[in-house]
């Protein structure tokens, strides 16, 4: 299993991706707000969307895991 991580301190603001939809490499899969900016959060690795650890809303922590991914 493989994990996408929050890369900075903020809010949940979009998901684009539910539970078993594939994410490729370099896709941007969680968008973070963090003082009124955007921020994407781009998946290292490819693989199908196995849990996802957050909601729209939710306040996160840099390092925190947004989406466990499961690998082919």
């Amino acid at each position: 299993m493989k994990e996408i991580k929050a890369n900075i301190t903020g809010v949940v603001l979009y998901m684009y991706v539910k539970e078993g939809d594939y994410v490729q490499a370099g896709q941007e899969p969680v968008i973070l707000e963090s003082m009124k900016m955007e921020i994407p959060v781009e998946s290292e690795m490819s693989g199908t969307v196995a849990q996802i650890k957050v909601n729209v809303g939710d306040f996160v922590n840099e390092g925190d895991v947004l989406i466990i991914l499961s690998q082919p």
